[in-house]
């Protein structure tokens, strides 16, 4: 066979080998929608992902107004007309913090990120109602409302407990206006310029799914959260001030003032609180449009090592291995003149793509480094084995298996060294053409693209 056309040969061989690297990935993205229906199956039975905002003091009023009307007949006149409308006023301090215990729950083969949260919101407000400035007496006030909004209220776990200045309250659904989930306190109605100053806590417990976003809805907003949580992720609008990640858990506080957010005006606009779902491309946040949400600090709880995206991640390496053990196939045909039939490379490329299959199974059961070290030495077993009589010799198949072993190896480090992958990428792929470059530096291509030297 003359050179250009083993080449030919070997470029078709390597696409063709691309299409059982897509199934392989098709199956991998499977899996991954089938452990986001498991966070899902558990976020309907127990909480969803969690977010809390508050307390808001709610002072509703009802004032008759003059407006102009057309009547039947098309004459301007004027009317009476009353208009409900309301002050909201936010604390000048909220301190919100507590424990945050993690627990894990099963469901199928997958592990699902539970928590509870042993909470507490201290609220100080000073807010001054407004006096009637026309004297007409047409403005009526109801009864204020002190209220706080909670993401999946099925996820409090005990009757929650308020008190107003050292005083227990009775506490409601909801925020006492239909226009979100919560729970709020009923408070007295105040009167025209009195100035309510007033010391808000509230003590709760709060199950959620992998994730906690707290809004700032105070002037001077301190939250702190400490959980046994060994790998956090922080995100939202605002990073932690100071945190403390160690073998026993994680610590963090943010401190956020008023002029650094938007979150009072948003709450005025009627943006929603945030609702943090999951992302099927890392499994831990979903991918979507957060225009309509409140500013928030979120922490999640994330796997240590998600094995799906590892194995996402490594497939999209599988070209490259295949290409590179098609090209060290050539270089050997090239060099000691020993020819390899296309179905011996194709079958060399198939044991290659099951290594991914191999991987995502295994790693449904056991560690991720466990089934990574297991499919790479049953691959390079397999192959090994094969090559051994491909090449008509023990040490040729045990030197293509040690070159297949540096591989994995190199490919195991790019997975576990996300932060490094590039540049530890381009160093690998660096060496690979190094060596090549050094074989066949004295190949006259020439001479064997003249004369049918390789023979298939």
């Amino acid at each position: 066979m003359r050179l250009w056309l083993k080449v030919l040969m070997v470029v078709g061989m390597t696409l063709a080998i691309l299409v059982p690297l897509m199934m392989i990935r098709g199956v991998i993205h499977e899996r991954q929608s089938y452990r986001s229906e498991a966070v899902s199956e558990v976020a309907r039975s127990y909480a969803g992902a969690q977010a809390f905002s508050g307390p808001v003091l709610v002072v509703p009023y009802t004032e008759t107004v003059r407006v102009e009307e057309q009547d039947a007949e098309g004459k301007v006149r004027q009317v009476e007309r009353e208009q409900s409308r309301q002050w909201v006023f936010f604390p000048e301090t909220l301190e919100v913090g507590g424990p945050l215990r993690p627990e894990t729950r099963r469901l199928g083969l997958h592990e699902v990120r539970v928590y509870e949260w042993e909470a507490r919101a201290q609220a100080h407000f000073q807010a001054r109602i407004p006096v009637d400035e026309d004297g007409t007496g047409n403005r009526r006030i109801g009864q204020a409302r002190l209220g706080y909004g909670i993401a999946d209220v099925r996820g409090l776990l005990a009757p929650p407990r308020v008190q107003i200045d050292g005083k227990p309250m009775a506490i409601e659904d909801g925020l006492g206006d239909g226009s979100g989930a919560g729970v709020h306190v009923e408070l007295p109605t105040p009167e025209p310029g009195e100035v309510l100053e007033l010391d808000a806590r509230l003590e709760f417990t709060l199950g959620g799914t992998e994730s906690l976003s707290l809004v700032p809805l105070g002037k001077h907003n301190d939250f702190a959260i400490d959980s046994s949580w060994q790998h956090p992720r922080f995100s939202g609008s605002f990073l932690p001030r100071s945190r403390d990640i160690d073998g026993n858990g994680f610590s963090a506080r943010w401190q956020v003032a008023s002029v650094a957010t938007n979150a009072q005006r948003q709450y005025l606009d009627g943006r929603r609180l945030p609702n943090v779902g999951l992302d099927p491309s890392d499994g831990t946040s979903h991918l979507y449009d957060t225009s309509g949400e409140l500013d928030a600090v979120r922490v999640t709880l994330v796997e240590p090592v998600n094995v799906y995206s590892q194995a996402d991640r490594a497939t999209k390496y599988g070209l490259l291995f295949v290409l590179l053990t098609f090209v060290g196939f050539f270089i050997f045909e090239l060099v000691k003149h020993l020819p390899i039939h296309p179905i011996q490379y194709g079958l060399v490329g198939l044991a290659l793509a099951i290594f991914f299959l191999l991987l995502v199974s295994l790693s449904e059961h056991i560690a991720f480094g466990w089934a990574y070290l297991a499919a790479s030495v049953a691959c390079i077993g397999l192959l090994g084995f094969y090559l051994s009589a491909v090449l008509r010799s023990i040490g040729r198949g045990l030197g293509f298996a040690t070159m297949l072993g540096l591989l994995y190896a190199a490919l195991y480090g790019l997975l576990v060294s996300e932060d490094n992958a590039l540049v530890l990428g381009s160093g690998l792929l660096f060496v690979v053409l190094a060596a090549l470059m050094t074989v066949t530096r004295k190949v006259d291509w020439y001479q064997l693209a003249g004369r049918g030297s390789l023979q298939g």
